[in-house]
């Protein structure tokens, strides 16, 4: 018998309330929803986490969170190194309390100089300021997180620099980091990241997935170049959940419905 996909939905601009969400993620017969801490009302301090368990509970489904894709704990400036290393604290917590079993996160790149000749990224250049704050951290909510299931899930995004991928295999070194294949970020960017991720198949628990046409992603399923056949089945072997990560009602729906009529969607 085939593993069954939880397939989840990202918060919508169309959709500003949580319980419109629910309700729209029920009816699509969906399994989560990635709330995005992006948007003001998902901020820590306007969460209401009663209300949100008791929907989740009363519908049958569970949540993952999306952290501020800003999120830089590795900043020269201490001060807002530790704002983000903060909220990512609390996010911990509010997870707990609200069952969440995943945190998503992106890997900051930094700023970068432009030279006459190339590009030089600050990260890179002070390395071992970068490593030292990506081991606190990762100590940090190792810690934090203790004998709780979740996870924080590394999501690529516009392709791994060198030095973002040694800071990578740094946080995966603690059990409670595992990583996020974006599919369509991943085709965006000519599959860079795809030869690192697979090498890492084993940490892979969550997945974005969303069609693309050359650098042009998040769009509906079944409308562009990217093989989902073989990246669903990558899932289904993986165990992985998976975020169905359009941006609108109307390309969610439809995204749902391809995954229905080519057999891809276990219900």
């Amino acid at each position: 018998m085939r593993n069954k996909i939880k397939f989840g939905m990202p918060t919508l601009i169309e959709k500003p309330k949580i319980n419109e969400c629910v309700a729209l993620c029920k009816g699509l017969g969906l399994d989560f929803i990635e709330i995005n801490m992006n948007l003001p009302h998902y901020q820590i301090g306007n969460i209401d986490a009663d209300e949100i368990l008791k929907l989740s509970i009363d519908n049958d489904i569970f949540l993952t969170i999306h952290l501020d894709e800003n999120l830089n704990v590795c900043d020269f400036n201490e001060s807002v190194a530790n704002a983000y290393l903060n909220t990512v604290l609390q996010t911990i917590d509010h997870a707990k309390k609200l069952n969440i079993p995943i945190l998503n996160m992106h890997m900051a790149t930094g700023v970068y100089f432009t030279l006459p000749d190339r590009k030089i990224y600050l990260f890179d250049e002070y390395k071992d300021h970068y490593f030292d704050k990506l081991k606190q951290f990762r100590d940090v909510c190792t810690k934090a997180i203790g004998d709780s299931s979740i996870k924080i899930c590394i999501e690529n995004s516009d392709g791994y620099r060198n030095f973002m991928r040694e800071g990578v295999k740094i946080l995966l070194e603690s059990d409670v980091f595992a990583l996020t294949w974006d599919i369509g970020h991943d085709h965006g960017s000519k599959s860079v990241d795809t030869e690192f991720i697979l090498e890492n198949a084993n940490r892979v628990i969550h997945m974005h997935i969303h069609d693309a046409l050359g650098i042009k992603n998040h769009l509906v399923l079944g409308s562009g170049e990217i093989n989902l056949a073989e990246k669903i089945n990558f899932a289904r072997e993986h165990h992985c959940s998976c975020v169905i990560e359009t941006k609108t009602i109307d390309g969610l729906k439809k995204s749902v419905n391809f995954l229905k009529e080519h057999i891809l969607f276990d219900f």
